[in-house]
């Protein structure tokens, strides 16, 4: 089997329908919602997501969907670590401890695709109904150990948290106990893939501060590309709420989680001052 296995290559079957990040991002319906002000009638984002959202049956559809296929690239990432690198202390290997923590996240994962389909299938949606991107995958792929671990069980995990959280929330409101507990018992085990994360990345860098810093500051960049336009924060309108409590349950600390919520706001004005302008 060949290292680095790039995203391009993955299977998937005829349902899938993938599209490129870039085309992601610049598509202007990736924003609706995020700087589209409030309803006047009730002071209220229009694009939080309650029951009584008009389109509130296809947005939670879509949002499952997407937790869907990441949960696949999740399972694929940790599976990737599992074998691209070398079994040892050295720079470029992984230690065999970190290993087995990936092996018990490849497991997990592998529960919530199974959980995510049944999911799917009460909520009415069809696999590959929505489109998939890889972003998820390609922080999976650096080439360093340290920077997958913060890329992915930072960054892109601790956002699972964060969705996780928004839609057990919404579940409980809409009073579908399906969807609720699925969530719950989802969140926790992303709370467990955080909390490997936040450790692996102190005990590997230890003896290296200038590695830790690059690692975080390529989670920033994670952070910053998937706050869409400050679709996840800590407002009472945003469409993803920032899970503080969980958050540091997996390890965060506070000064972590205002930064991210900083990341967000700070994305959020930029999308209204390019709309005002």
């Amino acid at each position: 089997m060949r290292k680095s296995f790039p995203a391009e290559d993955l299977a998937r079957d005829a349902r899938f329908v993938r599209i490129a990040n870039e085309d992601r991002f610049n598509d202007p319906r990736g924003q609706i919602g995020l700087s589209a002000g409030t309803d006047k009638k009730n002071g209220r984002n229009p694009q939080r997501l309650t029951p009584d959202r008009p389109d509130a049956p296809d947005a939670a559809r879509a949002l499952m969907h997407g937790i869907f296929v990441g949960e696949i690239q999740a399972l694929e990432g940790a599976g990737r670590t599992c074998w691209d690198f070398e079994t040892g202390k050295g720079r470029e290997d992984a230690p065999f401890e970190l290993k087995l923590d990936m092996a018990r996240q490849c497991w997990d994962e592998a529960r919530h695709c199974e959980i995510s389909v049944k999911l799917s299938e009460w909520m009415g949606t069809e696999l590959g109904e929505f489109s998939e991107n890889t972003f998820l995958y390609q922080a999976a792929c650096n080439p360093d150990p340290v920077l997958r671990l913060t890329g992915v069980n930072r960054a892109l995990e601790g956002l699972a948290i964060d969705v996780f959280n928004t839609m057990h929330s919404f579940g409980e409101t809409a009073g579908d106990p399906v969807l609720e507990f699925c969530e719950d018992w989802m969140l926790a085990d992303e709370v467990t893939h955080v909390k490997m994360g936040s450790d692996w990345l102190r005990r590997l860098t230890e003896q290296d501060p200038e590695r830790r810093e690059r690692a975080l500051e390529f989670q920033r960049v994670v952070d910053k590309l998937f706050s869409f336009g400050g679709f996840r924060g800590e407002d009472e309108d945003s469409p993803i709420k920032l899970a503080r409590r969980f958050r540091e349950l997996a390890g965060f600390s506070n000064d972590e989680i205002d930064e991210i919520g900083e990341i967000s706001a700070e994305a959020r004005r930029e999308v209204a001052g390019v709309q005002a302008g």
